[in-house]
C-alpha cells in the first residue's frame, strides 16, 4: 500500500471514482485563513483577491489639482436598477468599489465614521493616506484570525488634502498602494493599458479631459457599451468638493466619447473606400 503525503491532491482518486473536484478545492490548505501552504501562501486571502477581480471595473487617475474616479455599474436584470459603486466619505474624499458590494458598504460606513470622529476631535478633515492606512490595518486583522473571513472587496480611494490630490488602492490582504492612475476589477487590464499610454499627460490636464480619459479607459473594460445609465464618475480637487456625476450630469461627457467612436468608424470606412 502506497501512502499519500498530507497536502497531496486527491483529484486522481476522485477521477477514478467518476467524481470531479473544483479547482478551488485543489489542496488541503485553503480551509482556514490562518493556515499557510508549504509554498508560503494563504489561499483564503487569494480567493478574496480573486473576488475583487470578478467585480465590474473601476478606474482612478489624478493630476496636480484633481483626482477622478469612474466605475461601471451592473444590474441583476433588465427590470432592476444599477448597483451603486461610488460612495462619498467626506467633502474631500470618496471611494469606488469592486468585488462584494455588501462588504464594501460595511467598510464605507467604517470610513465615514472615522472621518466624522477626526473632524469632531481635531476640527479638521482627516488626511487621505492616514485613513487608507487605518482601513488596511483593519483588513489585515482578518487575514490573521479565523473568527471572520477577509473582506472580499477592493477600494479605489480618491481625495484631496493639504498635500494635494491622491489615488489609493486597497486590497483584501491589507496592502495599499498610491498611484498616478489605476484600474481594478474584471477586464481591468485593458483600462490599465490605456492609462499607461496616457498617464504622462495627466499631470497638467484639465478636469474635463481627465473625465474623458477615465471614460475612454473604461470602454475596453466594460462587458456592455458604456451609457450614462451604467457608469458613474466622481471627482475632487483644489477648492472642489467630492462630486458624483451620473445620468444626465454625465451625458455631455458620454457624448464626447461617443463622438470620437463615430469619427474613428468614419475614418476606417474612408480607408476601405480608398
Amino acid at each position: 500500500g502506497r501512502t499519500h503525503r498530507k497536502g497531496s491532491s486527491s483529484a486522481p482518486l476522485l477521477a477514478q471514482r467518476g467524481h470531479t473536484r473544483p479547482d478551488m478545492f485543489r489542496n488541503d490548505y485553503d480551509t482556514d485563513v490562518t493556515t499557510f501552504s508549504p509554498a508560503g501562501r494563504i489561499h483564503q486571502v487569494e480567493y478574496a483577491i480573486a473576488a475583487v477581480k470578478q467585480g465590474s471595473a473601476c478606474v482612478a487617475l489624478k493630476s496636480d489639482d484633481f483626482a477622478v474616479l469612474a466605475c461601471v455599474m451592473r444590474k441583476e436584470s433588465e427590470l432592476g436598477s444599477h448597483q451603486e459603486k461610488i460612495f462619498k466619505l467626506d467633502d474631500h474624499m470618496g471611494i469606488g468599489i469592486s468585488g462584494l458590494i455588501a462588504d464594501g458598504r460595511v467598510l464605507c460606513k467604517y470610513l465615514r465614521t472615522e472621518c466624522l470622529n477626526h473632524k469632531f476631535v481635531f476640527e479638521a478633515p482627516i488626511q487621505v493616506g492616514r485613513l487608507v492606512k487605518q482601513l488596511s490595518d483593519k483588513s489585515q486583522v482578518y487575514t490573521q484570525t479565523s473568527e471572520k473571513r477577509p473582506y472580499g472587496v477592493g477600494l479605489l480611494v480618491i481625495g484631496y488634502d493639504e498635500t494635494g490630490p491622491h489615488v489609493y488602492e486597497t486590497v483584501p490582504s491589507g496592502n495599499y498602494f498610491e498611484y498616478i492612475a489605476q484600474a481594478m476589477g474584471k477586464r481591468s487590464q485593458s483600462a490599465r493599458t490605456y492609462l499607461e499610454k496616457y498617464f504622462k499627460e495627466f499631470k497638467t490636464m484639465e478636469l474635463g479631459n481627465m473625465i474623458e480619459h477615465a471614460l475612454k479607459s473604461l470602454k475596453g473594460a466594460s462587458e456592455k457599451p458604456l451609457t450614462k445609465a451604467n457608469c458613474a464618475v466622481a471627482y475632487v480637487g483644489k477648492n472642489t468638493p467630492f462630486t458624483v456625476l451620473a445620468d444626465e450630469k454625465l451625458a455631455p461627457y458620454m457624448a464626447l466619447v461617443d463622438d470620437e467612436k463615430d469619427e474613428s468608424k468614419e475614418g476606417k470606412s474612408e480607408e476601405k473606400e480608398s
